[in-house]
């Protein structure tokens, strides 16, 4: 499991600001997605779909849900740098946890996470 920040609108792919003052953001949120995913060491076939399961918790009800995926690919590029693969092989599944206080998503990658997705939504 991989617990990341909330991605921020900033990293949204219909922000429209200059390109340069957002790459900084790009990088620092992908590099955290990498760090956090060499530090959980998670198994991934060699070939073939990797199942990723997202859950997001916003900070509050103000967003709009449909495009928090479209924020998620500086996560999606830190995840595949740091299992050394091409992040076309995820097949991603998403899914909407109630707000808490300073927003997080949390990641879970490979075989089973949708089962321990469904086990997290009854407790």
């Amino acid at each position: 499991m991989i617990e990341l920040p909330f991605p921020p609108a900033s990293l949204s792919g219909h922000n429209t600001g200059h390109w340069r003052a957002k790459s900084g953001i790009v990088a620092k949120h992908r590099e955290w997605a990498k760090n956090a995913t060499l530090a959980a060491q998670p198994l991934v076939p060699f070939h073939g779909d990797i199942p990723i399961s997202v859950t997001f918790y916003p900070g509050d009800n103000r967003g709009d849900r449909v495009n928090y995926p479209n924020r998620m690919k500086p996560y999606f590029d830190g995840i595949a740098d740091a299992l050394k693969v091409n992040d076309k092989r995820f097949l991603p599944s998403y899914h909407f946890g109630k707000p808490c206080k300073t927003g997080k998503v949390v990641v879970l990658i490979g075989e089973g996470c949708q089962r321990v997705v469904a086990m997290m939504e009854e407790a």
